[in-house]
């Protein structure tokens, strides 16, 4: 673990209760006048508290020193993902966040189906304990688009690609991306493929046919490291 996540990290005084009480004092075993360090990953401090007050339910630090250390990608990048079963999703957002990704737009496409919501305080809840193990200092940001593919096409027609089958290799396009859609299982309809420029689709080196969060790994791995 790099970072404890805590909301109010910052404060003078930062008491310690429920999970973090359990992590920090029960199961890594701190005592009085250790150091631990904290973000709220609202800002880009790194916070260096000392524990100053134990007792059975609480503990209680202060504040030593904070310094702004911004660990993330240099480059950024938009998954604008067509909406899955959300169990894909839980799956595979924690390495998305470890790769860097900056923000994803989930969007109900075609093939989309329409009873699969999603929770976003369970997902921030994965992309929090995923950047206090990588050291990111920040969480992916996380949208629901309301309206249709063609509509966020006409709102983005600059560098936004489609993930597809495509002779486009996403290797030769990978600098000029900064939006990549990715379809849900099944791909795109035949009425979304007619909107899409065939200049604006790029594919793998392959074949085969990747799920969903396959190809958004991959895909991501490609174009931020």
């Amino acid at each position: 673990m790099q970072f404890v996540y805590d909301q109010n990290a910052s404060n003078e005084i930062l008491e310690l209760h429920d999970d973090n009480y359990k992590y920090i004092i029960k199961a890594r075993r701190h005592k009085l006048t250790d150091k631990v360090y904290f973000r709220n990953l609202q800002d880009d401090f790194l916070y260096e508290y000392e524990i100053f007050d134990i007792s059975k339910k609480s503990a209680s630090c202060k504040l030593i020193s904070k310094e702004e250390k911004i660990v993330k990608n240099n480059k950024s990048l938009n998954l604008v993902w067509c909406v899955v079963d959300p169990k894909t999703v839980e799956k595979s957002i924690a390495s998305l966040n470890e790769l860097g990704l900056e923000k994803i737009t989930f969007i109900y496409c075609e093939y989309s189906q329409k009873n699969f919501k999603l929770n976003i305080e369970k997902l921030n809840k994965i992309l929090i304990n995923s950047s206090s193990q990588c050291g990111r200092s920040s969480i992916i940001k996380l949208e629901i688009y309301d309206d249709t593919l063609e509509q966020y096409l006409n709102e983005n027609p600059d560098n936004t690609y489609f993930l597809d089958f495509s002779k486009n290799s996403l290797d030769d396009k990978k600098d000029s991306i900064t939006n990549l859609v990715l379809g849900c299982e099944g791909g795109f309809s035949n009425s979304e493929r007619n909107i899409i420029d065939d200049s604006k689709k790029v594919g793998f080196k392959s074949n085969l046919i990747l799920k969903s969060e396959t190809a958004a790994i991959s895909a991501v791995s490609k174009i931020l490291i």
